[in-house]
Order: structure tokens, then C-alpha cells, then sequence
């Protein structure tokens, strides 16, 4: 996936200490994967947080799902 595809997810370190972001809001990419994880669904989430759209929490679990696919590999003796 490409970085510019996810053009609604911000990293900004005066915003929630740079964590991944909904536009610049106090909203994180985390928030928004606990809550689906949690069993709440896309309208709940929308009615709790009205100023995010769908396509907010389409590209928060792209997101997600990009980042849980990288590989870590360990560099000398560790």
C-alpha cells in the first residue's frame, strides 16, 4: 500500500505525542481499531464522532492492516 493513499492518516508529534491521526484530530488510528475490535460498527462510530467520515475509518484500519504486515528483522547480536 502506498503512503499517499492514505491521505486522511497524519503524524504530527504535537498531536496525541505523533501517533497515527484521523486529519490532524485528536482522533487516533488506535481509537478507531479498538472500538471495530470492540464490536462496534462504522454508523456507531460515526454517531459517537460525527466529524469523521467513512472514509476515515476505511483508511484507519488500511492503516492498521499496513503496519501489521511489516517485518521486523533483528541486525547483529542482539
Amino acid at each position: 500500500m502506498e503512503w499517499k493513499r492514505l491521505d486522511r492518516i497524519t503524524l504530527d508529534p504535537a498531536v496525541m505525542g505523533g501517533k497515527p491521526c484521523i486529519r490532524g484530530m485528536r482522533v487516533t488510528v488506535g481509537m478507531i481499531v479498538g472500538m471495530i475490535a470492540s464490536g462496534h460498527d462504522q454508523p456507531e462510530i460515526l454517531a459517537l464522532y460525527p466529524y469523521l467520515e467513512p472514509e476515515d475509518i476505511a483508511q484507519a484500519l488500511s492503516y492498521a492492516a499496513w503496519r501489521s504486515s511489516e517485518v521486523e528483522t533483528a541486525i547483529g547480536n542482539v
